[in-house]
């Protein structure tokens, strides 16, 4: 018997619930703050990811499920999505438009990882890009619309670390200096450490083992190395963000996983969960453009995962809307009502109600118990004398009444009665 992939999920009718309120109210806040949705291929040359995600981060290394198209042409499928994005808007000449350029996108990604609870090989993002203005306001603007998301959907107890990692200018230095704390400590650290020290001494700071926590902890601090700007722009933040009234917590250490982050980085976790139980985060990426060919164009966003949304709402008991149940359900008696049922079911649904018909050869009985199992308002029951009569028995199951009408009238009370026009 075949099963879904490792790493992957089947979503079931019982969530979709959880999944539609979700989404519904990403759309509902993303249309409120001026945001627009674009949609990405779900593969794209994997060079693309190379470029700015960064050669040395575990993505590009052992995470992207690459492969060769018939062209010889090397792809990969997407493992997050601002790359495509920044993609899209240099393709499309974007820039010429008013800036920023606000957009939203929802999306599955793709990283081939351990799986565990919260991390899947697919998983569904939603993620903002604010692209076009380096004003720290906006940067307020896509962690308000995170934080307004997860308050939303029921989400409790939440914490928002926040640091700043500089621009290319400021953190020269400052990679200078932890290249010269980490120097004397290469033995203590792990493997991927050591590789990190050679490559992309920064990512360092985002090691979750815990061998590498001492010397995380006793790292020197890029607050200390902060250009004028830099400083300024993460101020600007922190006083935005009061002003927005919502808290959050300075993690000096704090640096994310992807080589494109400049200034801003953040991350949603719920308080005491760790890192690996991240909800969203995001940052700034004023050099992303220039990495992909454009000009000087700075930018800010953040992505979520449905998945782990999904996970602390049922955590966290948070409601949502019931599936909906038929509002009528057609039954037939005989054989030859059949077609006239389907006929009525027809009618039915083109008349704006949600109908479900009986099918197969059981007896009214039993389709009435499947009607009751469904949860319909209301049975409509053909046979042969209002196959004769041209009408048609409504039951009503709440309380079990019953009462016969022509077609048309049945179908015309069946609308009044549940505030169809």
């Amino acid at each position: 018997m075949f099963t879904a992939p490792r790493g992957t999920a089947d979503i079931l009718p019982d969530e979709q619930p959880y999944w539609r309120r979700v989404i519904d109210e990403a759309e509902r806040l993303c249309q409120r703050y001026g945001y627009a949705r674009i949609d990405t291929p779900i593969f794209e040359e994997a060079a693309l990811f190379g470029r700015s995600v960064g050669q040395t981060t575990d993505i590009v290394q052992k995470e992207m499920y690459v492969f060769e198209d018939r062209s010889g042409t090397t792809m990969a499928l997407r493992p997050e999505g601002t790359a495509s994005v920044c993609r899209a808007y240099l393709q499309h000449g974007m820039q010429n438009l008013p800036q920023p350029v606000r957009l939203y996108y929802l999306a599955p990604s793709f990283r081939y990882e351990r799986p565990q609870a919260g991390r899947t090989r697919q998983h569904m993002q939603f993620g903002c890009e604010a692209i076009g203005e380096a004003d720290a306001a906006l940067d307020a603007e896509v962690i308000e619309i995170a934080w307004r998301l997860y308050d939303s959907l029921g989400l409790k107890n939440l914490v928002l670390l926040l640091n700043t990692i500089g621009d290319q200018r400021c953190r020269r230095r400052y990679l200078k200096a932890l290249r010269s704390h980490y120097k004397g400590r290469l033995d203590a650290v792990c493997p991927d450490c050591r590789d990190r020290y050679e490559r992309n001494p920064l990512r360092l700071l985002d090691c979750k083992k815990e061998g590498c926590q001492a010397a995380i902890a006793a790292a020197p601090r890029m607050s200390e190395y902060l250009c004028d700007e830099c400083r300024d722009h993460f101020a600007a933040l922190c006083g935005y963000l009061k002003a927005l009234d919502i808290p959050y917590e300075l993690d000096p250490h704090l640096v994310r996983g992807l080589d494109y982050y400049t200034r801003t980085v953040f991350e949603i976790q719920p308080r005491g969960g760790g890192a690996q139980s991240t909800i969203g985060a995001g940052g700034r990426y004023d050099g992303l453009m220039e990495e992909l060919g454009g000009k000087p164009t700075p930018a800010t966003g953040f992505a979520t995962g449905i998945e782990r949304i999904v996970r602390n709402m049922k955590r966290h008991k948070a409601p949502v809307p019931s599936a909906p149940k038929p509002q009528a359900y057609v039954a037939h008696q005989t054989a030859d009502a059949r077609a006239a049922a389907v006929r009525l079911a027809s009618l039915l649904r083109r008349e704006g109600l949600t109908t479900v018909l009986a099918v197969g050869d059981r007896s009214l009985r039993s389709q009435m118990r499947q009607a009751n199992t469904l949860g319909a308002a209301y049975v409509l029951i053909l046979g042969e004398e209002e196959l004769l009569k041209g009408t048609v028995q409504v039951r009503k199951m709440a309380d079990g009444s019953q009462r016969e009408l022509p077609q048309s009238a049945a179908i015309a009370s069946l609308k009044s009665t549940l505030g169809i026009f």
